[in-house]
């Protein structure tokens, strides 16, 4: 895997992945503090809410779930000190879907989380990691 990251001005980046994905990164800058995109350490939240949201969709698609929806919510510390990594992560799961199985989800969000993701398992190594989830059944509307 490769990527590339572009400094433009300020504290301004473009990173751009090995398949040709560009995205603006940065952080506060200036009397206005300009925020052009989101900040490297944003960036990593996401990607772990979607390599795991992946995961969950994936899962469930596999054992014939009616998944329709899948939203991952998360709310994360960081350390006081340099170099500020995270130390606690929750992750909110909710999924959509007609007549869901419970125990299916929960299992699937359980594995994603214990087993196969590999961003959660990296960020385990500094944070702490929960995690809960709702089913919403769209048949019941």
């Amino acid at each position: 895997m490769k990527a590339r990251v572009k400094w433009v001005e300020d504290r301004t980046f473009v990173g751009e992945s090995g398949s040709g994905h560009k995205v603006v990164l940065g952080t506060a800058f200036g009397e206005e503090g300009r925020t052009p995109g989101p900040s490297p350490m944003e960036l990593v939240l996401i990607g772990t809410g979607g390599c795991s949201a992946y995961d969950v969709v994936h899962i469930l698609e596999k054992g014939r779930e009616p998944v329709e929806d899948c939203v991952v919510e998360l709310d994360a510390d960081r350390a006081d000190t340099e170099p500020r990594v995270f130390t606690r992560i929750h992750m909110h799961f909710i999924v959509k879907g007609r007549g869901l199985a419970v125990n299916k989800v929960e299992r699937a969000v359980s594995l994603s989380i214990e087993k196969y993701c590999s961003a959660s398992a990296m960020l385990a190594k500094t944070a702490t990691i929960t995690h809960d989830f709702e089913v919403v059944d769209t048949s019941a509307g």
